[in-house]
Protein backbone atom coordinates (compact mmCIF):
# COMPACT_ATOMS: atom_id res chain seq x y z
CA UNK A 1 0.00 0.00 0.00
CA UNK A 2 1.60 3.26 -1.14
CA UNK A 3 1.34 6.52 0.79
CA UNK A 4 -1.17 8.91 -0.74
CA UNK A 5 0.34 11.99 -2.39
CA UNK A 6 0.36 15.34 -0.62
CA UNK A 7 -2.49 17.81 -0.99
CA UNK A 8 -2.24 19.87 -4.16
CA UNK A 9 -1.74 23.61 -3.74
CA UNK A 10 -5.05 25.49 -3.88
CA UNK A 11 -3.64 28.21 -6.14
CA UNK A 12 -2.70 25.63 -8.76
CA UNK A 13 -6.22 24.21 -8.73
CA UNK A 14 -7.95 27.59 -8.83
CA UNK A 15 -5.80 28.62 -11.79
CA UNK A 16 -7.27 25.67 -13.72
CA UNK A 17 -10.91 26.11 -12.67
CA UNK A 18 -11.54 28.85 -15.21
CA UNK A 19 -14.94 30.12 -16.45
CA UNK A 20 -14.84 28.06 -19.65
CA UNK A 21 -14.83 24.90 -17.54
CA UNK A 22 -17.71 25.99 -15.28
CA UNK A 23 -20.84 23.90 -15.88
CA UNK A 24 -23.24 25.41 -13.37
CA UNK A 25 -23.83 26.46 -9.77
CA UNK A 26 -25.52 24.00 -7.45
CA UNK A 27 -29.10 24.47 -6.30
CA UNK A 28 -28.06 24.13 -2.67
CA UNK A 29 -25.22 26.16 -1.11
CA UNK A 30 -24.27 27.78 -4.44
CA UNK A 31 -21.20 25.61 -5.00
CA UNK A 32 -19.57 25.46 -8.42
CA UNK A 33 -19.54 22.48 -10.78
CA UNK A 34 -16.72 22.13 -13.29
CA UNK A 35 -15.86 19.71 -16.09
CA UNK A 36 -12.15 19.11 -16.68
CA UNK A 37 -9.78 16.42 -17.86
CA UNK A 38 -6.15 15.53 -17.23
CA UNK A 39 -4.93 17.65 -20.15
CA UNK A 40 -6.54 20.98 -19.35
CA UNK A 41 -6.27 20.64 -15.56
CA UNK A 42 -3.42 18.30 -14.56
CA UNK A 43 -3.13 19.64 -11.01
CA UNK A 44 -6.87 19.34 -10.39
CA UNK A 45 -6.72 15.81 -11.80
CA UNK A 46 -4.04 14.87 -9.27
CA UNK A 47 -6.14 16.30 -6.44
CA UNK A 48 -9.11 14.27 -7.68
CA UNK A 49 -6.93 11.16 -7.72
CA UNK A 50 -5.72 11.92 -4.20
CA UNK A 51 -9.23 12.45 -2.81
CA UNK A 52 -10.65 9.40 -4.57
CA UNK A 53 -7.97 7.13 -3.16
CA UNK A 54 -8.45 8.48 0.37
CA UNK A 55 -12.25 8.11 0.20
CA UNK A 56 -12.17 4.63 -1.32
CA UNK A 57 -9.55 3.35 1.12
CA UNK A 58 -11.57 4.65 4.05
CA UNK A 59 -14.57 2.67 2.81
CA UNK A 60 -12.55 -0.53 2.35
CA UNK A 61 -11.53 -0.33 -1.31
CA UNK A 62 -9.06 1.72 -3.30
CA UNK A 63 -6.24 0.97 -5.71
CA UNK A 64 -3.48 0.90 -3.10
CA UNK A 65 -1.55 3.39 -5.24
CA UNK A 66 -0.42 6.84 -4.19
CA UNK A 67 -2.99 8.48 -6.47
CA UNK A 68 -6.10 7.00 -8.09
CA UNK A 69 -5.52 7.95 -11.71
CA UNK A 70 -5.76 5.16 -14.27
CA UNK A 71 -5.62 4.61 -18.03
CA UNK A 72 -9.23 5.69 -18.47
CA UNK A 73 -8.43 9.10 -17.00
CA UNK A 74 -5.55 9.58 -19.45
CA UNK A 75 -6.54 7.65 -22.61
CA UNK A 76 -7.39 9.36 -25.89
CA UNK A 77 -10.07 10.58 -25.71
CA UNK A 78 -9.98 10.61 -21.90
CA UNK A 79 -12.78 10.28 -19.44
CA UNK A 80 -13.80 13.73 -18.27
CA UNK A 81 -14.16 14.71 -14.64
CA UNK A 82 -17.20 16.40 -13.13
CA UNK A 83 -16.38 17.99 -9.78
CA UNK A 84 -18.17 20.10 -7.22
CA UNK A 85 -15.98 22.93 -5.91
CA UNK A 86 -16.59 24.62 -2.56
CA UNK A 87 -15.15 28.04 -3.27
CA UNK A 88 -15.51 29.15 0.35
CA UNK A 89 -13.35 26.39 1.79
CA UNK A 90 -11.42 25.96 -1.51
CA UNK A 91 -12.00 22.22 -1.55
CA UNK A 92 -13.36 19.62 -3.94
CA UNK A 93 -16.57 18.23 -2.43
CA UNK A 94 -16.83 15.23 -4.71
CA UNK A 95 -16.95 14.10 -8.29
CA UNK A 96 -17.80 11.67 -11.07
CA UNK A 97 -15.89 10.74 -14.15
CA UNK A 98 -17.74 10.13 -17.39
CA UNK A 99 -17.40 9.33 -21.06
CA UNK A 100 -19.95 9.71 -23.83
CA UNK A 101 -20.93 6.58 -25.72
CA UNK A 102 -19.97 8.20 -29.02
CA UNK A 103 -16.41 8.52 -27.72
CA UNK A 104 -16.13 4.91 -26.54
CA UNK A 105 -13.90 2.79 -28.73
CA UNK A 106 -14.42 -0.91 -29.34
CA UNK A 107 -11.31 -3.08 -28.98
CA UNK A 108 -10.26 -5.91 -31.28
CA UNK A 109 -12.17 -8.42 -29.12
CA UNK A 110 -15.40 -6.50 -29.60
CA UNK A 111 -15.53 -5.13 -26.06
CA UNK A 112 -16.02 -1.42 -25.35
CA UNK A 113 -12.93 0.29 -23.94
CA UNK A 114 -14.44 1.46 -20.67
CA UNK A 115 -13.57 0.96 -17.03
CA UNK A 116 -16.30 -1.62 -16.44
CA UNK A 117 -15.23 -3.94 -19.29
CA UNK A 118 -13.06 -6.08 -17.02
CA UNK A 119 -16.10 -6.79 -14.83
CA UNK A 120 -19.06 -6.93 -17.21
CA UNK A 121 -19.79 -8.67 -20.52
CA UNK A 122 -21.79 -6.50 -22.91
CA UNK A 123 -24.25 -8.06 -25.33
CA UNK A 124 -24.11 -7.18 -29.01
CA UNK A 125 -27.52 -5.59 -28.66
CA UNK A 126 -26.32 -3.33 -25.84
CA UNK A 127 -23.22 -2.26 -27.78
CA UNK A 128 -25.20 -1.58 -30.96
CA UNK A 129 -28.52 -0.23 -29.73
CA UNK A 130 -27.75 1.43 -26.40
CA UNK A 131 -24.07 2.27 -25.92
CA UNK A 132 -23.82 5.02 -28.59
CA UNK A 133 -26.48 7.08 -26.76
CA UNK A 134 -25.25 6.23 -23.25
CA UNK A 135 -23.02 8.10 -20.86
CA UNK A 136 -20.86 5.87 -18.67
CA UNK A 137 -20.43 7.14 -15.11
CA UNK A 138 -17.81 5.97 -12.67
CA UNK A 139 -15.46 6.70 -9.80
CA UNK A 140 -18.12 8.66 -7.91
CA UNK A 141 -16.83 9.93 -4.59
CA UNK A 142 -17.50 12.41 -1.82
CA UNK A 143 -14.44 13.74 -0.03
CA UNK A 144 -14.10 12.50 3.53
CA UNK A 145 -14.48 15.98 5.04
CA UNK A 146 -17.91 16.19 3.40
CA UNK A 147 -19.05 12.80 4.64
CA UNK A 148 -18.83 13.81 8.29
CA UNK A 149 -21.88 15.07 10.16
CA UNK A 150 -19.59 17.81 11.47
CA UNK A 151 -19.75 19.36 8.00
CA UNK A 152 -23.45 20.07 8.49
CA UNK A 153 -25.32 21.20 5.37
CA UNK A 154 -22.17 20.84 3.28
CA UNK A 155 -22.27 17.08 3.89
CA UNK A 156 -26.05 16.86 3.70
CA UNK A 157 -26.13 18.25 0.16
CA UNK A 158 -22.89 16.77 -1.20
CA UNK A 159 -24.59 14.02 -3.21
CA UNK A 160 -27.40 16.38 -4.21
CA UNK A 161 -24.78 18.77 -5.60
CA UNK A 162 -23.30 15.97 -7.70
CA UNK A 163 -26.73 15.12 -9.10
CA UNK A 164 -27.11 18.75 -10.15
CA UNK A 165 -24.05 18.15 -12.29
CA UNK A 166 -25.39 14.93 -13.78
CA UNK A 167 -28.69 16.65 -14.53
CA UNK A 168 -26.88 19.39 -16.42
CA UNK A 169 -25.00 16.80 -18.49
CA UNK A 170 -28.30 15.48 -19.87
CA UNK A 171 -28.98 18.98 -21.22
CA UNK A 172 -25.48 19.73 -22.49
CA UNK A 173 -25.43 16.39 -24.31
CA UNK A 174 -29.01 15.95 -25.61
CA UNK A 175 -27.94 12.96 -27.70
CA UNK A 176 -27.58 10.97 -24.47
CA UNK A 177 -30.60 8.82 -23.60
CA UNK A 178 -29.16 6.53 -20.91
CA UNK A 179 -26.95 6.58 -17.82
CA UNK A 180 -24.80 3.51 -17.20
CA UNK A 181 -22.70 3.02 -14.12
CA UNK A 182 -22.28 0.93 -11.01
CA UNK A 183 -22.80 1.10 -7.30
CA UNK A 184 -20.29 -0.32 -4.85
CA UNK A 185 -20.67 -2.35 -1.70
CA UNK A 186 -17.58 -2.75 0.41
CA UNK A 187 -16.30 -5.89 2.18
CA UNK A 188 -17.45 -4.74 5.62
CA UNK A 189 -21.10 -4.44 4.56
CA UNK A 190 -22.95 -7.25 6.28
CA UNK A 191 -23.57 -10.33 4.15
CA UNK A 192 -27.17 -10.69 5.26
CA UNK A 193 -27.94 -7.07 4.47
CA UNK A 194 -26.14 -7.35 1.15
CA UNK A 195 -28.23 -10.39 0.20
CA UNK A 196 -31.43 -8.55 1.12
CA UNK A 197 -30.40 -5.53 -0.92
CA UNK A 198 -29.45 -7.57 -4.00
CA UNK A 199 -32.68 -9.60 -3.76
CA UNK A 200 -34.69 -6.39 -3.56
CA UNK A 201 -32.87 -4.87 -6.56
CA UNK A 202 -33.37 -7.99 -8.66
CA UNK A 203 -37.05 -8.15 -7.75
CA UNK A 204 -37.79 -4.56 -8.74
CA UNK A 205 -35.11 -3.67 -11.33
CA UNK A 206 -34.25 -6.90 -13.16
CA UNK A 207 -32.67 -7.13 -16.62
CA UNK A 208 -34.71 -9.89 -18.34
CA UNK A 209 -33.02 -9.16 -21.69
CA UNK A 210 -29.57 -9.86 -20.21
CA UNK A 211 -28.12 -6.78 -21.89
CA UNK A 212 -25.10 -6.80 -19.58
CA UNK A 213 -23.84 -9.56 -17.28
CA UNK A 214 -20.98 -9.83 -14.78
CA UNK A 215 -17.95 -11.78 -15.97
CA UNK A 216 -17.13 -13.01 -12.46
CA UNK A 217 -20.48 -12.87 -10.63
CA UNK A 218 -20.52 -12.43 -6.91
CA UNK A 219 -20.95 -15.89 -5.38
CA UNK A 220 -23.81 -15.88 -2.89
CA UNK A 221 -26.04 -18.51 -1.38
CA UNK A 222 -29.08 -16.61 -0.10
CA UNK A 223 -32.17 -18.31 1.23
CA UNK A 224 -34.50 -17.29 -1.60
CA UNK A 225 -37.59 -18.76 0.06
CA UNK A 226 -36.96 -16.76 3.24
CA UNK A 227 -36.20 -13.55 1.33
CA UNK A 228 -39.35 -13.99 -0.74
CA UNK A 229 -41.37 -14.23 2.45
CA UNK A 230 -39.63 -11.17 3.91
CA UNK A 231 -40.20 -9.02 0.84
CA UNK A 232 -43.91 -9.70 0.58
CA UNK A 233 -44.94 -6.19 -0.38
CA UNK A 234 -47.21 -5.57 -3.34
CA UNK A 235 -45.18 -2.64 -4.68
CA UNK A 236 -41.76 -0.99 -4.59
CA UNK A 237 -42.63 1.34 -1.71
CA UNK A 238 -43.79 -1.46 0.56
CA UNK A 239 -40.70 -3.57 -0.13
CA UNK A 240 -38.47 -0.53 0.29
CA UNK A 241 -39.86 0.07 3.78
CA UNK A 242 -39.18 -3.58 4.59
CA UNK A 243 -35.62 -3.33 3.27
CA UNK A 244 -34.88 -0.11 5.13
CA UNK A 245 -36.27 -1.52 8.40
CA UNK A 246 -34.30 -4.75 8.17
CA UNK A 247 -31.03 -3.06 7.24
CA UNK A 248 -31.39 -0.61 10.13
CA UNK A 249 -32.08 -3.52 12.47
CA UNK A 250 -28.50 -4.60 11.71
CA UNK A 251 -27.15 -1.15 12.52
CA UNK A 252 -26.52 -0.29 8.87
CA UNK A 253 -28.02 1.95 6.21
CA UNK A 254 -28.79 1.42 2.57
CA UNK A 255 -25.67 2.78 0.80
CA UNK A 256 -26.38 6.42 -0.18
CA UNK A 257 -25.60 6.00 -3.88
CA UNK A 258 -27.77 2.88 -4.09
CA UNK A 259 -30.56 4.84 -2.44
CA UNK A 260 -30.11 7.70 -4.89
CA UNK A 261 -30.35 5.47 -7.96
CA UNK A 262 -33.37 3.55 -6.62
CA UNK A 263 -35.17 6.86 -6.16
CA UNK A 264 -34.31 8.07 -9.66
CA UNK A 265 -36.44 6.00 -12.02
CA UNK A 266 -39.05 3.21 -11.83
CA UNK A 267 -37.57 1.52 -14.92
CA UNK A 268 -33.95 1.34 -13.80
CA UNK A 269 -32.24 -1.96 -14.66
CA UNK A 270 -29.71 -3.80 -12.52
CA UNK A 271 -27.07 -5.82 -14.37
CA UNK A 272 -25.92 -8.18 -11.66
CA UNK A 273 -22.99 -7.89 -9.27
CA UNK A 274 -19.32 -8.49 -10.07
CA UNK A 275 -16.28 -8.72 -7.82
CA UNK A 276 -13.71 -6.03 -8.62
CA UNK A 277 -10.40 -7.76 -7.97
CA UNK A 278 -8.48 -4.60 -8.92
CA UNK A 279 -10.15 -2.44 -6.30
CA UNK A 280 -9.94 -4.16 -2.95
CA UNK A 281 -12.38 -7.00 -3.79
CA UNK A 282 -15.35 -4.64 -3.62
CA UNK A 283 -18.70 -5.73 -5.06
CA UNK A 284 -19.92 -3.71 -8.04
CA UNK A 285 -23.54 -3.77 -9.22
CA UNK A 286 -24.22 -2.45 -12.71
CA UNK A 287 -27.12 -0.02 -13.15
CA UNK A 288 -28.82 1.43 -16.23
CA UNK A 289 -31.23 4.38 -16.30
CA UNK A 290 -33.32 5.72 -19.17
CA UNK A 291 -33.21 9.50 -18.81
CA UNK A 292 -36.74 10.09 -20.11
CA UNK A 293 -38.07 7.78 -17.37
CA UNK A 294 -36.51 9.73 -14.50
CA UNK A 295 -39.15 10.78 -11.98
CA UNK A 296 -40.56 14.23 -12.74
CA UNK A 297 -39.58 15.53 -9.30
CA UNK A 298 -35.94 14.63 -9.98
CA UNK A 299 -36.07 16.18 -13.45
CA UNK A 300 -37.39 19.42 -12.02
CA UNK A 301 -34.78 19.47 -9.25
CA UNK A 302 -31.64 18.59 -11.20
CA UNK A 303 -32.36 19.07 -14.91
CA UNK A 304 -34.94 21.81 -15.38
CA UNK A 305 -33.15 24.13 -12.95
CA UNK A 306 -30.22 24.09 -15.37
CA UNK A 307 -32.41 24.94 -18.36
CA UNK A 308 -33.74 28.09 -16.70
Amino acid sequence: MEDVIAKIDRELIEAELTPEHLLRHTNKLDNEIYIIDHKCAPNTMREIGRLREIAFRDAGGGTGKSCDIDEFDTMDPPCRQLIVWDRKSREIIGGYRFILGENIRIDQDGAPRIATSHMFRFSERFITDFLPSTIELGRSFVSLDYQSSKAGARALYALDNLWDGLGALTVVYPQINYLFGKVTMYPDYGEECRDMLLFFLKKHFSDPDRLVEPIDPLKTNPDIARLSSVFNGTCFKEDYRILNHNVREHGLNIPPLVNAYMSLSPTMKVFGTAVNHEFGEVEETGIFVKISDIFEEKKQRHIETYRR
